[in-house]
Parts: C-alpha cells; sequence; structure tokens
C-alpha cells in the first residue's frame, strides 16, 4: 500500500484517481490475478537482489499485450534493466508477436524506449486520461 500511495508513483499514474486502501489493494490483486486466469499471463511482483521494487509485466488490452512497469521511486533507475528482462520473455513466447506501451502524457522521457527499437502509435484515451502509444515487435 506504501508503494502506490506515494505520490511521484501516482503523479505517473492517471488512472489511480481513488485512495489506495486495503479494499483497493485487494480490488487490485483479485483483477491482476483474473488477468492471469483468463489470459495466462499479466503482472508480476519484481524482486532486485531479494527485495522488492515494485511490480509488472505483461496484460492483454484488447488483442494487444501491453508492458506496464510500476516501481518504487527509489527504485525508478532499474526500469531499463528489467524492462530489458521482460522483452527477453516475450520474444520466446509466441502469443507476444509485438508489444505495446502505453505512457502517461507526465512521461516525457522516451529515449530509452526507442532506443529499444519502440516506435510512437498514436495518443489514445482510456478511461479518461490520454495516453501516448508505442509498439515495439517482438518478432
Amino acid at each position: 500500500m506504501s508503494h502506490m500511495s506515494d505520490p511521484r508513483v501516482a503523479e505517473h499514474m492517471p488512472l489511480l484517481t481513488f485512495k489506495w486502501d486495503k479494499d483497493a489493494l485487494v480490488k487490485f490483486i483479485a483483477a491482476k490475478e483474473e488477468c492471469w486466469r483468463r489470459d495466462g499471463l499479466g503482472h508480476w511482483a519484481i524482486l532486485y537482489q531479494g527485495t522488492y521494487v515494485g511490480w509488472g509485466g505483461f496484460q492483454k488490452e484488447g488483442s494487444e499485450w501491453d508492458f506496464g512497469l510500476v516501481l518504487k521511486p527509489e527504485c525508478f533507475g532499474l526500469g531499463q534493466k528489467i524492462t530489458k528482462k521482460a522483452l527477453v520473455f516475450a520474444k520466446a513466447d509466441s502469443r507476444i508477436p509485438f508489444i505495446t506501451f502505453l505512457l502517461p502524457l507526465s512521461r516525457t522521457k522516451t529515449a530509452a524506449l526507442k532506443r529499444l527499437g519502440a516506435k510512437f502509435i498514436e495518443e489514445i484515451e482510456l478511461e479518461g486520461a490520454v495516453f501516448k502509444k508505442y509498439k515495439l515487435d517482438t518478432a
């Protein structure tokens, strides 16, 4: 709860418009577990050197696999390293011909994403918030 209640995390999560409390946590975990049940893939708790640093992974958005990563603020520097490991996973999974990334407008630094080969597709609206959509082929 402390991770998701940190204002530095919420700053880049425009869909986080509610108070993060125990009820929200229970609903969040149930929704993420439902993704695993429905799609056979979802988000993971991410550990670095045995310590929880955040959560992220692949989630179906319609027919596309979206990659999301939410790190604790003191772990923001691990994003590129974690993303590269996730891309290795995606390239080995035949269900994932490409990945999308939905970045909130507050995320203005996109050079690392572009270095990975992701291409800007369009701005989209999701649940009332605007995101920049990028696509990265995994094949």
